[in-house]
């Protein structure tokens, strides 16, 4: 059978276009006080790459955390074609296609390279053959690293095992959280091209990133936050 092409792996043709994500006025206290976020709005386009770009501590990550679902917001609401899923917990939001990465790689550590990325095919809202293999050689881990443990390898292989287990379950929308921190030259502009890649197949992909000069030669959109606001 004809296997497409890597670049296609991410989005499975669906005949319509992916829903956009989206927050509303999202505005997030803690208790002890600190407003961390203050009536945010955001659309993550398809087909595009948004930047967050801003000092530590300018809600960024918490941003981040409430469109993938690991924070509730006091307040707003968060939307996936126009249905509010703010009350979806993380593991529901990457069944609907909200594929994710951390701030610091969360792999498992004794499972192959191989291994791991097939957890998140299996983790997918739709079983899609060929789906691991079309990520590993997206990502450059086709060849025989595919077969090593997690354990010990370099920060940026293991950011791109990462990135591999989150397009093996066919995101539509790819939230990415200091994708670079780690990586030397080389290995950043390859993301590059990977995430180039990604957008012109029609994902929506978000990076959050400190440094503005990485992005500007990706996003079509950067947005800069300061104190828990969008200021551009």
């Amino acid at each position: 059978p004809h296997r497409p092409a890597a670049v296609e792996a991410p989005a499975p043709p669906t005949g319509k276009p992916p829903p956009t994500l989206r927050a509303h006025r999202l505005t997030l206290t803690y208790p002890g006080g600190l407003t961390a976020l203050h009536a945010v709005d955001l659309a993550l386009r398809p087909a595009q790459v948004t930047a967050l770009v801003g000092a530590n501590g300018a809600g960024k990550s918490t941003l981040f955390d409430c469109l993938a679902g690991t924070l509730r917001p006091t307040s707003g609401r968060v939307t996936l074609g126009g249905v509010d899923i703010t009350s979806r917990p993380a593991h529901a939001r990457a069944r609907l296609g909200i594929g994710r990465t951390f701030q610091q790689p969360a792999v498992f550590p004794s499972l192959t390279v191989e291994e791991n990325v097939r957890v998140g095919a299996e983790q997918a809202r739709t079983a899609r053959a060929g789906a691991v293999e079309q990520a590993l050689r997206l990502v450059g881990l086709a060849g025989a690293v595919r077969h090593r443990a997690a354990a010990g390898l370099p920060t940026g292989t293991l950011r791109r095992v990462e990135l591999a287990r989150a397009l093996a379950g066919g995101p539509h929308t790819l939230l990415l959280d200091e994708p670079a921190a780690g990586l030397d030259a080389e290995e950043t502009a390859a993301l590059a091209r990977i995430l180039a890649a990604l957008a012109a197949d029609g994902l929506a992909v978000l990076v959050v990133e400190h440094d503005p000069d990485l992005v500007a030669g990706i996003a079509r959109t950067v947005h800069t936050m300061e104190g828990g606001r969008i200021l551009s």
